[in-house]
C-alpha cells in the first residue's frame, strides 16, 4: 500500500495499493464484469484488466472503494507515459450508483495525480461526461468503435501486398523481439500501444483468446515489415482487427489494407458474423481504409483532461 486508507465519509474508504492481492484482483473483476452487463461495455480497458494481477507493475496504481466493507467502486491510474498527464479507468458497481462513489474516486484520482490528469470514458456514457464536468475535465479525445459484417451478402476485398512481401504466422517465442521492435515502429507516435513490452506480450499469450494462427506477420527480404493481430470474442461471437501496423518505411503500398483484408478473411473463415476495430476519430487515413473496407461506427469512447 502506498498510503494509508484515506476516509472520505462515515463507512465509505479509499485504498490506494502498488499490487493487489488475488482476492482483491477477483472482486474487482468481478464488480467491473457486473457494470459491463448493465452499461453495454467495459470500464475498464483490456490492459488495464491484464495490470490486475501479476505484481506490481511500474507506475501502475489501484484505488479501491469501500464502504461499509462492501468493493463499491475501482479506479486505476498509470503513470508511464514521460509527457503525458497520468490516464485513469474508474467504474462505480451499477446497484451502488448515485452515492457519490464516482465523484469521491475520481476527486482521489485527481489528488494523487497532482491534478494533471487523463480519464478514460468508455462507451460514452451520460452518466461518465456528467462525472467529468464535475470533475472539471474538458474533452482530449475521441476513440471510435467500428463494426462491419462478415458475412455472404458483405464480400471482402482480394489482398493485394506489395511486391516482394510476404505473409506468415506468428511463432510464440522465436518472433517476440522482432515484433515488439516493429510495433515500437509503426507506433512510435502513439505511446499505448508503441511501449508494449515483453511482459505485456506475455500477459496477451497467455490469454485464453490468444491465437498465433490469427496473428499475421508481413516480411520483406527477411525484415518484418507489417503484422495483423486478430482476436476473437467468442462470447460475444465477434471477431476483432486487435492491431494493424506497418513500418514507417513500408507504408503508402496498401500493406495496411492488405493485411487488413487477409485478417478479415481468416475471422470470417471461422464463421463470425462481425468484425471489429478501434481507430481514433483524429486519424483521418486510417478510418478511410476502414471505412473504404465497409465499417461503420458502432460507438465511441471519449478521454477527457484536466487543462492545465
Amino acid at each position: 500500500m502506498t498510503d494509508a486508507a484515506a476516509a472520505l465519509e462515515p463507512g465509505r474508504q479509499i485504498q490506494t495499493l502498488d499490487e493487489l492481492t488475488e482476492e482483491q484482483a477477483s472482486a474487482v473483476l468481478d464488480l467491473i464484469e457486473d457494470a459491463a452487463r448493465t452499461d453495454g461495455t467495459t470500464a475498464v480497458s483490456e490492459q488495464g484488466r491484464l495490470q490486475l494481477r501479476g505484481g506490481p507493475r511500474e507506475g501502475i496504481r489501484h484505488f479501491l472503494l469501500t464502504e461499509g466493507g462492501r468493493l463499491s467502486a475501482y479506479g486505476q491510474l498509470e503513470d508511464t507515459d514521460p509527457v503525458e498527464a497520468p490516464a485513469a479507468e474508474l467504474v462505480v458497481h451499477p446497484a451502488l450508483r448515485g452515492r457519490g462513489h464516482g465523484r469521491a474516486m475520481g476527486t482521489a484520482l485527481l489528488a494523487a495525480s497532482g491534478k494533471r490528469l487523463r480519464v478514460w470514458a468508455h462507451g460514452g456514457k451520460s452518466a461518465a461526461r456528467h462525472l467529468a464536468q464535475v470533475l472539471g475535465l474538458t474533452l482530449f479525445r475521441e476513440l471510435r468503435q467500428l463494426r462491419r459484417p462478415l458475412t455472404e451478402g458483405d464480400p471482402l476485398p482480394e489482398p493485394v501486398l506489395p511486391p516482394g512481401v510476404t505473409v506468415r504466422t506468428f511463432v510464440p517465442g522465436a518472433d517476440d523481439t522482432a515484433w515488439l521492435t516493429a510495433n515500437a515502429a509503426a507506433f512510435a507516435h502513439h505511446p499505448e500501444q508503441g511501449s508494449l513490452t515483453q511482459r505485456d506480450l506475455d500477459d496477451r499469450i497467455a490469454q485464453p483468446w490468444f491465437d498465433p494462427k490469427g496473428f499475421f506477420l508481413a516480411e520483406r527480404d527477411g525484415r518484418l515489415v507489417g503484422f495483423h493481430w486478430t482476436k476473437v470474442h467468442t462470447a460475444e461471437q465477434l471477431g476483432e482487427v486487435y492491431v494493424v501496423g506497418v513500418r514507417p518505411g513500408a507504408q503508402g503500398g496498401g500493406l495496411g489494407k492488405a493485411l487488413t483484408a487477409i485478417g478479415l478473411r481468416h475471422l470470417a473463415a471461422q464463421g463470425l458474423p462481425t468484425a471489429m476495430l478501434y481507430v481514433d476519430a483524429d486519424n483521418p487515413a486510417a478510418l478511410a481504409v476502414y471505412e473504404g473496407l465497409g465499417f461503420t461506427t458502432h460507438e465511441v469512447d471519449l478521454m477527457y483532461r484536466t487543462e492545465s
